[in-house]
């Protein structure tokens, strides 16, 4: 059995991002495993109107290989869009279309197998090498598969509030959304939880048939008010190699303080979606009232279900008042967080771990004793900040990871490109 120089387990656009990076590369010999039969990223929630909140140029590739074959105005090229593009003016490209991009992309790869769900990952001391042992989801044959290196990109898992794992009835994670819109419909009343783009889309989405199908709508959301995702250019340096080498840097208690305070540079709503979402109110009460509520500041502190209906045991933040909200649907647009995934605990010793019982990433990404065997795609919030999660920094990343499998910089990395200094100069005297 050959052994391969890694392997990528799961397939999300940023070890998507790596295939079509490490594709080109001769020395490089990579296999990328994913459980699904094809592509695919968020499709319970791929709207038709929902855009991407970063620009196109954030692609697979193009911000580590602008001349890459892969990238998604080559894409557009392809598939005879380029121009309708172009004449749109509007460099945010539709989710649907961000994901027939990717499809696109993947099958113009050989590296990439589809239908194998990792099982379980070993390590030979002797070999120095790992052992990737997956299940065919289409015959059920078990395969298995050496490399020297590992990247995982299995994704961050939807999460759900205490008390609502294992609640029963039919609430749904807005992760599953559009699958359950139609039964959503039928009911009398639908609650929306959540504060960011995801529950603003889940409403929009419900408000613009509330008339037709005559159900109540709520939308309750921890936070004092609807956030905007904060895209200012001197905020966006946060996205940069400086601001990763300073946060890295930071004591570990803070990191952690700063990734609670940071949410809403990465999850906040559009304001054009909040505003949207305002004109549409607007428009749709100037007969009278309808029945719906925008709840702010109200936590959810438990729920319950019995007859078809879940109470929600609710508190105003603020006022610290408790009280009851009942509710046919359920929707839960409470985000995603990352959890190591179980194939992984063969090797639970070889992973470095931090004093919250977090994966400890260092600043090559790397996530293993030996510092350069296992990396992380994204789940790294607390160590690298808000990039972890943005899809710009993905080829960053990912240029980073090829110069530690390479041994050398293959994609040239940026050191500096931000205007703004992080922390407090070198050598200043106090006076």
């Amino acid at each position: 059995m050959s052994t391969h120089d890694f392997i990528a387990i799961g397939l999300g656009p940023y070890n998507l991002g790596l295939a079509c990076l490490t594709e080109p590369i001769d020395e490089l010999g990579g296999l990328f495993l994913e459980r699904k039969p094809d592509f695919d990223w968020h499709p319970g929630m791929l709207l038709d109107s929902a855009t991407m909140q970063t620009p196109f140029i954030a692609d697979l590739v193009t911000l580590a290989d602008p001349t890459s074959p892969y990238s998604f105005l080559n894409y557009l090229k392809e598939t005879g869009r380029l121009y309708p593009f172009y004449i749109r003016e509007i460099f945010y490209q539709l989710r649907g279309e961000y994901v027939a991009y990717c499809r696109w992309a993947a099958a113009k790869l050989r590296t990439i197998r589809f239908q194998h769900e990792v099982t379980s990952v070993t390590y030979e001391t002797a070999d120095g090498c790992y052992v990737v042992r997956a299940t065919r989801t289409d015959t059920g044959e078990t395969t298995e598969h050496r490399a020297r290196r590992l990247v995982l990109g299995t994704g961050t898992p939807p999460h759900l509030p205490d008390g609502c794992a294992g609640l029963g009835g039919d609430l749904v994670h807005s992760a599953g959304y559009l699958d359950a819109r139609e039964s959503l419909r039928a009911k009398d009343s639908i609650t929306v939880v959540g504060s960011g783009q995801s529950a603003a889309e889940i409403y929009r989405d419900l408000l613009a048939d509330i008339e037709s199908y005559g159900y109540r709508l709520n939308w309750v959301t921890r936070s004092p008010r609807f956030f905007p995702l904060e895209y200012t250019k001197l905020t966006l340096e946060m996205t940069s190699p400086e601001y990763v080498d300073y946060f890295h840097a930071l004591p570990e208690d803070t990191r952690y303080r700063l990734e609670t305070e940071q949410k809403g540079l990465y999850k906040g709503i559009d304001a054009e979606l909040i505003n949207d979402i305002f004109d549409l109110l607007y428009q749709k009460t100037v007969g009278g009232p309808i029945p719906t509520r925008l709840m702010t500041n109200t936590a959810l502190r438990g729920a319950s279900y019995g007859n078809g209906e879940y109470t929600l045991r609710l508190r105003h933040e603020e006022q610290e008042r408790d009280f009851s909200l009942v509710t046919q649907g359920l929707v839960l647009a409470t985000g995603y967080r990352y959890q190591p995934p179980a194939f992984l605990e063969p090797v639970r010793d070889r992973i470095r771990w931090d004093r919250h019982g977090r994966v400890d990433v260092a600043r090559n990404y790397s996530i293993d004793v030996t510092g350069r065997g296992i990396f992380l795609q994204n789940g790294g919030t607390h160590t690298h900040s808000v990039t972890s999660p943005d899809l710009g920094m993905g080829p960053y990343r990912n240029s980073w990871i090829i110069r530690e499998l390479l041994g050398r910089e293959h994609y040239p990395i940026e050191k500096a490109i931000a205007f703004q200094e992080f922390g407090a100069p070198e050598a200043v005297v106090a006076r």
